[in-house]
């Protein structure tokens, strides 16, 4: 395991010691993962299509839960709430449910 000291520059770019970046490329994608003060990165050969969109998704659910929890969001009686999801969503809702 390799162990080096960095900073993050004033545009938020953070350097990958020489030492560390012997087998990555100019173009190479990374994952970034935050949780409170830890940050985890991990290269990306190649990020399968389902898993990119499962990310965008925990992306808008992420920003959706934070909307709410700002109060951004209005409550609806549930035949409402079906009516204005059926809006905007494909699939007719009712033969979900």
């Amino acid at each position: 395991m390799d162990v080096a000291v960095t900073k993050i520059s004033s545009k938020g770019q953070i350097v990958i010691p020489a030492s560390m970046r012997k087998d990555l490329v100019k173009g190479d994608q990374f994952l970034i993962i935050k949780e409170d003060k830890t940050l985890i990165i991990k290269k990306i050969t190649e990020l399968a299509k389902d898993l990119r969109e499962d990310l965008k998704f925990a992306q808008r659910v992420e920003r959706a839960w934070t909307d709410y929890e700002k109060g951004k969001f209005k409550s609806l009686p549930a035949k409402k709430f079906l009516e204005e999801l059926e809006k905007c969503w494909p699939l007719n809702i009712k033969t979900i449910f």
